[in-house]
């Protein structure tokens, strides 16, 4: 890695620039320092820098190499065995059980990122559009905007497309993000940071979202009859987050999609519920590090077997 500096007036304007190969090309990553700068700052902004640049090359490699921890035999035998018994098939559904898990998923989903509407307040939202009172605006329009696009996946036939991203990120964010619908342009990045500060996950290069997205997109076409919709579903998720194509919202877009491919091969969609939320950053971790995808078949099944219990609930509570 080495410093760039270059000269715009009267300012230095300093870069940390690292060439670097993906198949058989040659790509180069810069990042911005700053301009004008002392040495001692240099080379502590270069400490930040080279760690950030590190972590974007790790996900370049996942990127090119969804299943790096191959599963064994075993385990995809039981992935396929599960499904094969169809103990969870979206047939079985009902328009009521739908009303219920759409009201589950806006609750949870909003949740996760932060949303102060709570559970019987999302209902009353949905069912009676009655607002709760002193909760921010654009947590009341996020809720609509999940349900709608709940709802838009029941309909539409598509399985993957950038087209189709862009269209549930647009559906859930237009009343509340002025970039709904809209992929990071270029220059705007994002790291993400734990309470304590620490970076705990690199977006890619907002130069890079669309051509890796599209390298997804073809991923998913040339697996799509190979492998089960479980792990299909589960890699091009962690896939969608690794890239995180939005400056904001990419959770629930990328919850919304994992539940689109999961019902374009007949499988029911999956709430992923906020007590969870620990374990579901945990399964993104381990995959944006080691490429392990276990984690998050775990706990869709888990949540399978969850949401099947609070249908059942619900049914015996209107016996």
């Amino acid at each position: 890695m080495n410093i760039e500096v270059r000269k715009q007036g009267k300012r230095k304007k300093y870069y940390l620039a690292h060439s670097f190969r993906e198949g058989k090309k040659v790509k180069k990553i810069r990042r911005y320092l700053g301009a004008n700068l002392l040495p001692k700052d240099i080379n502590k902004l270069r400490e930040i820098a080279e760690k950030i640049i590190k972590e974007q090359i790790e996900s370049y490699k996942i990127i090119k190499d969804p299943l790096k921890n191959e599963l064994t035999k075993k385990e995809f035998d039981l992935i396929k065995d599960i499904e094969a018994k169809r103990e969870i098939i979206i047939n079985h559904l009902s328009e009521q059980e739908w009303k219920i898990f759409t009201e589950l998923f806006t609750y949870n989903t909003n949740a996760i990122e932060g949303s102060e509407v709570n559970q019987k307040e999302v209902i009353e939202i949905l069912e009676e559009n009655k607002w709760p009172k002193d909760i921010k605006k654009s947590d009341i329009s996020e809720a609509y905007g999940v349900a709608e696009a709940v709802e838009f996946t029941r309909k539409t036939k598509e399985h993957i497309s950038i087209k189709l991203v862009k269209k549930l990120h647009y559906v859930v964010f237009k009343n509340s993000k002025p970039f709904a619908g809209k992929l990071r342009q270029k220059g705007i990045e994002v790291a993400i940071r734990d309470g304590l500060g620490n970076i705990v996950h690199i977006g890619a290069p907002s130069t890079r979202i669309e051509g890796l997205l599209e390298e997804l997109i073809d991923w998913y076409k040339k697996h799509k009859n190979k492998y089960s919709p479980l792990l299909l579903a589960s890699i091009v998720h962690n896939q969608f987050e690794n890239i995180h194509p939005f400056q904001d919202g990419n959770g629930r877009a990328g919850r919304l999609l994992l539940n689109n491919i999961l019902l374009r091969h007949k499988l029911p969609p999956v709430n992923i519920g906020f007590k969870n939320r620990r374990e579901y950053y945990n399964s993104l971790h381990e995959y944006q590090k080691n490429g392990n995808i276990k984690p998050t078949l775990i706990l869709i099944l888990k949540e399978y077997k969850l949401l099947k219990k609070e249908l059942g609930a619900y049914k015996k509570k209107k016996m």
